[in-house]
């Protein structure tokens, strides 16, 4: 049978329509190619950051642009396309150009970060103090609220956080709190935050051997953040703390733990000195001299640690002083990873924090939690840490 003249595409539509036709699809697929730096937000929050230093870019033209030298003036990390082969990553990696600003004033005077007077933990200036007498409550009585710092009634509180390990080996164990009150990471936070740390590859065992994450912990307070690290597989955590209350608490939930009798054997090939070291470490000091002079207060100063965390009393410490001294501490290497703990009265930390030597911490988390705030950051990035990328996008304040 002959087919009809009329079906014919080029007969039918003509050589000019048809050529329209791919140059509006090309037009598509060019749009398609384009990132919207608005994206990652609701339509509503949009309009506030048209002001923000954001701009659309080309995914094409950026990789093609990117093949210039890496300099130390010019620190860039790599976003590696996971769908195309390791080989491949260098050559047409994404890379965003970092430059690091001088830390903002709202980082460098004290914060304001009052909470509501919920559970025990209450301001110290808290109208709430003056407790009315049992006979003028009536009805039936909620918990005592108690300001944070003050002495606790040991007899009647035992674990008034209810903290106990979220996973790991020692998953469900109940933790004892300090004869303070404290203000512990909340639970749900801390899980989101430990997902986080695993996703990273931190307790991972690499070619059959053991996993080699060392912890830092300052403000470790009842010693549950390192504790929950310990659990889920970290060869060592070192717990800092100036109160002596805390301290105590932290050595017996080490020891309740099971941690306690733990000792990594040292020599080469590993980052134990020769001697060996316990796998918990509790060190009574200030946080800041325990960074800027670790030899000082018992840490080895060629000690280095993959993980740093740092939860701080929201209104008696400066950011500013804080994030220097962490920065440019000794302790810290090449892709440590530092989680910082702050309130969102502060409003935001930085994208890039500029250290002494010439180097730069990298935000790559920055997310928020009720009115807690929990920022990520990686020193020196060398693109080991592969799903620890650069995040500005969350770094705005909204």
């Amino acid at each position: 049978m002959i087919p009809s003249r009329n079906c014919h595409p080029h007969r039918r539509y003509g050589y000019g329509a048809i050529i329209a036709m791919v140059t509006t699809y090309a037009s598509l697929f060019h749009q398609a190619t384009v990132t919207n730096a608005y994206s990652f937000v609701s339509s509503r929050h949009r309009s506030q950051l048209q002001n923000c230093n954001l701009h659309s870019f080309d995914v094409r033209t950026q990789s093609q642009s990117s093949t210039r030298r890496q300099t130390s003036a010019s620190l860039v990390m790599k976003r590696p396309n996971r769908r195309r082969r390791r080989s491949d990553l260098d050559a047409d990696a994404l890379t965003i150009p970092l430059e690091p600003s001088e830390l903002p004033a709202n980082l460098k005077r004290k914060v304001d970060a009052k909470r509501p007077t919920l559970g025990h933990v209450v301001p110290k200036n808290s109208k709430t103090r003056q407790f009315r007498s049992p006979t003028e409550r009536g009805g039936s009585d909620g918990a005592q609220l108690r300001p944070q710092g003050q002495s606790r009634d040991t007899q009647r509180y035992n674990n008034p956080s209810n903290l106990r390990i979220l996973g790991g080996s020692v998953r469900g164990r109940k933790l004892e709190s300090p004869n303070v009150y404290l203000r512990p990471m909340m639970g749900k936070v801390r899980e989101a935050v430990y997902s986080t740390f695993t996703s990273f590859g931190f307790y991972d065992d690499v070619g059959g051997t053991r996993c080699r994450t060392r912890h830092l912990d300052i403000f470790s307070g009842s010693g549950s953040v390192g504790l929950e690290s310990l659990s889920r597989g970290a060869r060592h955590c070192t717990f800092v703390d100036m109160s002596p209350d805390c301290c105590g608490a932290a050595e017996r939930n080490i020891e309740r733990c099971g941690f306690a009798d733990q000792w990594n054997e040292g020599g080469v090939g590993t980052t134990v000195p020769d001697e060996g070291e316990p796998a918990a470490r509790v060190v009574c000091s200030d946080a800041f001299r325990a960074l800027r002079q670790p030899e000082t207060v018992g840490i080895p100063p060629d000690s280095k640690y993959d993980l740093v965390t740092l939860c701080p009393p929201y209104e008696e410490i400066l950011y500013s002083e804080l994030l220097e001294a962490v920065a440019n501490s000794v302790l810290v290497t090449e892709d440590t990873v530092i989680l910082i703990e702050y309130p969102v009265e502060l409003g935001c930390l930085p994208h890039v924090i500029g250290r002494e030597d010439g180097g730069v911490l990298v935000g790559i988390r920055n997310r928020k939690y009720g009115r807690t705030v929990i920022a990520m950051y990686i020193v020196n990035p060398t693109g080991e840490r592969e799903t620890a990328e650069s995040r500005p996008e969350e770094f705005i304040t909204i």
